[in-house]
């Protein structure tokens, strides 16, 4: 008999429940159209992973749970049972989910089994420590359609003496047993985030992690686990993303006995979380998901999850728009009259959006001044920002402003009339990076003078973009106010009021879109996407550089997420210069801004950039929207190649960059993705770099012979578009 995928079992109703529960064995099975998630109630009360891979239909494929065999005395039972939220406590010596001290000293932490509650799509499990009232729930949130299980974890205090939680995790995922993992991670700094590193698994802990409050450039909270056989398009993938903006950590630990699991959550460093009795705790959201079709199946479904889930608005948000923003061109040296200028040269490229950048307020004329005080500078806007805003309004473009609303400087009014409200230990420095320290946004006065003079200024002027930046970390975390033993709550509350300042924002002012930018990539996470539009990956805007930068990007993250600039050369990073079309076919590829000056612009210039701003207006649904297909690595080679094929399948744009040339060697054919193979495709060069001449092309042939592009030169790009004919 021939077996009927589960997507269509699920899309026709035969199969319409994801979570079903077997009383007789106790297990449960959660199934998206790409997965199953399967766990089980020991007999001992404890709740174990079963399973966690592709598609299951039968719920009677899974056995009752029996105890596992103890090895020897060192080696108990519970080190080889995959046990679903790991309480530190018993004969278990991994890395656990909950690790709690009482107040009289006991930890000792045990988990059972007490009921669950199946509602839709969610699935509550309520587990209890094996003496006192130490009540945990875990919440499983099932998306059939686009293939991701959610797990977070409520911690409650139902004993009647005060206990403080010394590590809280959101999640433990299981692999199925075996050997010869390979894990894939994004590392990074400054100006090289995202950096793409798959290496083995060996036995022990493999540490990802940010200690320094916002989730860094170092690590992004993303993960992928591959047997070690998996490429761009095949193998079997498993991989999560945890959505939390502050201090996060997430261990990849293999035992000697065949077990591989990822814990993730808060980051246990420097953590300390009292909960008085009835009081409790939540924990941040991990994402799992599961990909047969390898690394390229794994970032489409994250993709299509993120557009569709995490992103405000869902799959109805408007396009991005095509952004100007100011920096480059004036820096700090910002007036109504330069920015008026600025505004119309933008304005006649086609861009829809425009954004003044760092220096429009308080004193600030250079990094040591200013921030805290957000007014217009009188002496530059002496009529406030209005006569500025109607300007580029009256351009057709939408105004923008950039703001850094957690930060302050010594030499600001704000910060004289509260020295208290910045992060700081009594009696010890006060860090200053880039002349600038931490509001402590744990506070509930900071929190409301944050969200009063932003609310204000979205309340007096029509702004619909606010580029939201953090240009430092957090150091010196203490909050005197707090006291010594609710001090170090300040890593969870200060991002819990950051996420309420962006939601009332959202909520009072509902066409308000935000950027989140940390000195780039150093705040992208899914805690942060679920508030913010998109986000600034890096600061290094070098083109060659950001193929690197994007293509690790897009291994967690969906294109429209990715605000990209086309800036000026010698570029100030690297000192790299490459022609204007190389510098806008990369950054088409996600949110295309610009950030050059247009003051220095030639009329080849301007009309260059005119053609390549409508060449992404025509295609930018396909990017933004649309099937990511990463046909040649930038780490692989002289060529990068990456091609998008559009929601409707009606439209796919594929975009090729060479590094060099030597010996006057032709670039591989690339073969592409994701076509219908018996439709016929309109096939259209933008720059006749195509040794096809052929108007039309069946996806059979562009996926079996594919697409021979020319590229001679030192950073030589090209780009096609296909239409399909209807």
């Amino acid at each position: 008999m021939r077996r009927i995928p589960i997507f269509l079992l699920l899309a026709s109703g035969l199969f319409a429940q994801s979570i079903r529960f077997a009383a007789d064995r106790q297990v449960f099975l959660l199934t998206t159209s790409q997965s199953s998630y399967a766990m089980g109630i020991a007999p001992d009360g404890s709740l174990r992973n079963i399973y966690w891979g592709a598609p299951l239909w039968s719920l009677d494929d899974l056995p009752a749970l029996t105890p596992a065999r103890e090895l020897s005395s060192f080696d108990p039972r519970q080190m080889m049972e995959n046990e679903e939220f790991p309480g530190w406590g018993g004969t278990r010596y991994y890395e656990p989910a909950l690790k709690i001290v009482r107040e009289d000293g006991d930890r000792d932490l045990v988990l059972q089994y007490v009921s669950h509650r199946i509602a839709g799509n969610d699935l509550d499990i309520s587990l209890k420590d094996i003496r006192d009232s130490v009540e945990i729930t875990l919440h499983y949130r099932v998306y059939p359609e686009l293939g991701i299980v959610s797990r977070s974890a409520t911690i409650r205090n139902g004993t009647p003496q005060p206990l403080t939680i010394e590590s809280a995790q959101a999640a433990a995922w299981y692999m199925p047993a075996g050997a010869g993992y390979q894990l894939s991670y994004l590392s990074g700094r400054w100006a090289a985030e995202t950096q793409l590193v798959r290496e083995p698994i060996h036995e022990g802990m493999k540490v990802l992690e940010s200690r320094k409050g916002h989730t860094s450039h170092g690590f992004n909270p993303w993960f992928a686990i591959d047997q070690g056989d998996a490429n761009e398009e095949s193998g079997r993938v498993w991989f999560g993303a945890l959505a939390w903006s502050g201090n996060w950590r997430i261990t990849v630990e293999q035992t000697p006995y065949r077990q591989v699991r990822v814990t993730g959550g808060f980051n246990s460093f420097d953590f300390s979380y009292p909960l008085k009795p009835g009081e409790s705790l939540d924990t941040p959201a991990f994402y799992g998901g599961f990909s047969a079709a390898g690394f390229g199946g794994a970032s489409r479904t994250l993709h299509h999850f993120e557009r569709e889930r995490i992103l405000p608005g869902g799959a109805g948000a408007r396009l991005r728009p095509v952004l100007y923003n100011s920096w480059e061109a004036t820096e700090f040296d910002v007036d109504e009259a330069g920015q008026k200028a600025l505004a119309g040269k933008a304005a006649a490229l086609g861009v829809e959006l425009f954004v003044m950048d760092d220096g429009w307020f308080g004193a600030r004329n250079d990094d040591h001044a200013g921030l805290g005080d957000w007014v217009p500078n009188p002496r530059k806007f002496p009529n406030g920002l209005k006569p500025l805003i109607d300007s580029v309004n009256a351009l057709g473009m939408d105004f923008g402003l950039w703001v850094e609303p957690e930060m302050v400087n010594a030499d600001s009014d704000l910060y004289r009339a509260h020295p208290d409200w910045v992060i700081h230990f009594d009696g010890r420095p006060r860090s200053e990076l880039r002349t600038q320290m931490v509001l402590n946004l744990a506070r509930d006065d900071v929190r409301e003078y944050i969200f009063g003079v932003l609310d204000k200024l979205a309340t007096d002027y029509p702004i619909r973009y606010l580029k939201w930046d953090m240009n430092r970390p957090l150091s010196e975390p203490g909050w005197p106010e707090a006291g010594p033993a609710d001090e170090r709550k300040l890593w969870v509350a200060y991002v819990r009021n950051l996420y309420r300042i962006l939601d009332r924002l959202r909520a009072k002012h509902p066409s308000l879109e935000i950027e989140s930018c940390s000195g780039g990539g150093g705040r992208v996470d899914l805690g942060i996407l679920e508030r913010v539009n998109e986000v600034w990956a890096s600061d290094n805007t070098d083109a060659f550089d950001r193929l690197r930068i994007q293509a690790g990007f897009s291994q967690a993250h969906a294109a429209r997420i990715m605000s990209a600039w086309v800036t000026d050369i010698p570029n100030w990073v690297d000192g790299r210069s490459v022609s204007l079309s190389y510098r806008f076919l990369v950054a088409m590829q996600g949110a295309l801004g610009i950030g050059s000056n247009l003051n220095k612009w030639t009329t080849e210039d301007f009309a260059t950039a005119t053609k390549m701003v409508a060449l992404d207006k025509r295609i930018r649904a396909t990017v933004q929207n649309g099937d990511l297909f990463r046909l040649f690595s930038p780490w692989a080679g002289d060529l990068t190649a990456n091609q998008y094929v559009g929601a409707d399948g009606r439209q796919s744009v594929l975009f090729a960059f060479r590094h060099s040339q030597q010996y006057n060697s032709p670039v591989p054919t690339i073969r592409l993705r994701g076509l219908d193979p018996r439709a016929m495709y309109r096939v259209e060069s933008i720059d006749r770099k195509l040794a096809e001449k052929q108007p039309q092309l069946s996806g059979a042939y562009l996926m079996e012979a594919g697409l021979n592009v020319i590229l001679r030169a030192d950073f030589d790009a090209t780009a096609v578009v296909l239409d399909r004919v209807e």
